[in-house]
């Protein structure tokens, strides 16, 4: 079942940007070496619960990470939340690398490594437990993170798709 993305614009938005790894490249030519950098960033609005994660490349680290800022732009999603944490549990994968998302009580605050803690706050996940196993590369535990976050489900789209009323769940 393919899952309709609605199209959010970021122009409305109070987008905050976060650099989550910067990594130079090498492509070795008949005249030598070409390098040039890779920038992975998380941008998002917390107070809306939107986020998006792009990587940029170029031959210097600033035009990397404008060009990485530009494309997340344009690959936002909104996150289901419930109150101050998220929903209910849910395992994110991709590739080697998976990120287990639980449910915190208030208070309890962002339990979470670098990239997903990047991912999460970008969010506006105030309180909630992770866990990342297996891959420890960032490429791949964003992806990972950002898989379990578009499991999440809210309680009116499961009412919908079970066919009862919200009230009943």
């Amino acid at each position: 079942m393919a899952v309709q993305r609605e199209i959010i614009d970021p122009t409305d938005l109070n987008l905050t940007e976060q650099v989550v790894s910067i990594n130079r490249v090498t492509k070795v030519v008949k005249g030598g070496k070409n390098m040039s950098f890779v920038a992975l960033v998380v941008v998002g609005d917390p107070s809306k619960n939107v986020v998006g994660f792009a990587k940029g490349k170029a031959k210097e680290v600033p035009s990397a990470i404008r060009k990485a800022i530009e494309r997340a732009k344009k690959n936002l999603v909104r996150v289901h939340t419930f109150e101050h944490t998220i929903p209910h549990e849910v395992l994110g994968v991709f590739g080697a690398g998976c990120v287990l998302l639980k449910p915190a009580r208030e208070g309890k605050g962002t339990i979470a490594g670098g990239a997903v803690r990047a991912v999460v706050e970008a969010a506006g996940i105030q309180n909630v437990l992770t866990k990342s196993i297996g891959s420890k590369n960032p490429h791949n535990v964003i992806r990972a993170t950002f898989d379990g976050l578009m499991q999440l489900r809210d309680k009116a789209e499961v009412a919908a798709l079970r066919g009862v009323d919200v009230a009943k769940l």
